[in-house]
């Protein structure tokens, strides 16, 4: 671990606050006394050392889950408010805490975690809100021989597993609906970033969450961690964000057992830009769609289909964007992009663009990076990218943009969909008719028009095709942790 003494004041500060066990009934360690290293991706250092949960670990937390279920859910909807009310006020008084350790755990930088941290609390805040309006109707037959109730009531324990590129935001989205629907929650955060998970836990505790309401399970075998879990019947609920191989493993594990299943899952996203797209408009949004999160998001711009009336002055503008963002340390005010995930993230980055210029695409822009330690990688432009080169196929993941031009609409929606994904879509136009023809024609489950970023707390997230089931966000992220109980009552006319 690395040592306090030496390093920065503010980083030593931070870290002593994070909570170093995992949460079930009550802090605690994980069997045996495991640990597991935590590193700064700016310094490659270790920082850290947490709790490494096994299954006996993970079934613990259940248990605590499991206790506090029925109790939870007969808490009335306004009471539940209450604490969620109170967590929003914690993170929005602990937010330069909480950006300080995403920044130190994922690298992003300090701006962005501000607003991650800001992002973060507009969930509880939203699902606080939607907690005390209730999903219910009560209406006669048609016949007038009975009565029909319907009642929405949590569906119980839940296994909430989310990524490391939105650490806080993701575990946000999901706790703040299930809490709010009335389940508890078992949150299961990314080996790369568990910290911000660790905090959240200890927030919500002092917001008033009874004990086992949410519990927290760190772990660097998400495996064997999941399969206990999802193998015991008091478990009713999983709901994932991550890519879509490892979907497709935990649905499988799930429907042994038909449990509800929210899957969030990889991207692909094209960002259309048509001949008559307002250039300036165009080249803002693209570098929102393509450098939110670095580049890390799912929803982020993964190739760029312009029209070629447009292609050479949207490629020279775009280049010119990105080859003037300043990267380095993230912790620094003036930083605008700082390093990868790790040396895997770095790597991918660069077999995709090995790749496509060994197959004709042309290098156009590319920016400084830092000399020495930390997992950089340079925010890079391709023009004509062959549509089968692998970074039209594959989620980059990393800042670089890949432009692919097309001439005719037809083209352009034919390359658009040729994709085993359908997350997030964007389309560039000033005409209303196109926006709304191609819109349509997206096999997508979100499209920005004129605009670089979908994601918003009022809204349905979530995708189509092998992007994903279920839908979070918006009222209907609450209905994801709820099922419908019907009740026939005897009719006022009988």
């Amino acid at each position: 671990m690395t040592d306090t003494l030496t390093a920065p004041s503010w980083q030593s500060a931070v870290l002593e606050s994070v909570p170093r066990g995992f949460l079930a009934h009550d802090w605690q360690p994980a069997t045996g006394g495991r640990t597991f290293e935590v590193r700064n991706p700016s310094t490659e250092e270790v920082i850290i050392t947490v709790a490494d949960c096994g299954p006996q670990d993970a079934l613990s937390a259940l248990d605590a889950a499991a206790a506090a279920a029925d109790q939870w859910a007969l808490t009335s909807p306004r009471d539940r408010a209450r604490v969620l009310h109170r967590l929003t006020d914690a993170l929005t008084e602990h937010r330069e805490r909480l950006a300080r350790i995403i920044t130190l755990e994922i690298g992003k930088t300090i701006t962005e975690a501000r607003g991650e941290v800001d992002y973060a609390a507009a969930y509880f805040r939203w699902y606080a809100e939607e907690a005390v309006r209730p999903h219910a109707r009560s209406t006669p037959s048609p016949d007038g021989q009975s009565h029909i109730v319907t009642v929405a009531e949590p569906v119980g324990p839940c296994l909430l597993i989310t990524p490391w590129n939105v650490p806080l935001a993701m575990a946000a989205r999901k706790v703040a609906a299930a809490l709010a629907a009335g389940c508890t929650a078992l949150l299961k955060p990314a080996a790369l970033t568990p910290l911000s998970s660790l905090v959240l836990g200890e927030l919500a505790r002092e917001a008033g969450a009874p004990a086992g309401v949410l519990t927290v399970i760190t772990s660097s075998d998400a495996a064997a961690v999941s399969t206990a879990l999802l193998a015991d019947p008091r478990l009713r609920k999983l709901s994932f964000t991550g890519s879509t191989p490892v979907g497709r493993l935990l649905l499988q594990q799930a429907g042994a057992r038909v449990l509800r299943t929210s899957m969030e899952l990889g991207g692909n996203a094209p960002f259309l830009v048509f001949d008559d797209a307002d250039l300036d408009l165009a080249v803002r949004e693209a570098m929102i769609a393509k450098m939110r999160l670095g580049g890390q998001s799912c929803v982020g711009a993964n190739r760029f289909l312009v029209q070629e009336g447009i292609a050479d002055a949207f490629a020279v503008a775009l280049a010119e964007r990105m080859a003037a963002i300043r990267v380095g340390p993230p912790d620094r005010e003036d930083t605008e992009l700082g390093p990868l995930a790790d040396h895997r993230a770095v790597d991918k980055v660069r077999h995709l663009v090995e790749e496509a210029v060994a197959r004709g695409a042309v290098l156009i822009g590319k920016a400084d990076i830092p000399d020495g330690p930390g997992h950089y990688a340079a925010p890079t432009v391709l023009d004509h990218v062959p549509a089968d080169a692998a970074i039209m196929r594959e989620e980059v993941f990393g800042p670089v943009a890949a432009i692919h031009r097309f001439s005719t609409e037809a083209e352009a929606m034919a390359v658009a969909n040729n994709t085993e994904h359908g997350l997030a879509s964007y389309v560039m136009t000033s005409h209303i008719d196109r926006a709304r023809r191609v819109a349509a024609r997206l096999q997508a489950g979100m499209v920005g028009i004129n605009r670089g970023m979908v994601s918003e707390v009022a809204a349905p997230f979530g995708g189509v095709k092998q992007s994903g089931l279920g839908r979070e966000g918006g009222p209907e992220g609450l209905h994801e942790y709820q099922q419908l109980k019907y009740l026939s009552m005897p009719g006022f006319h009988t």
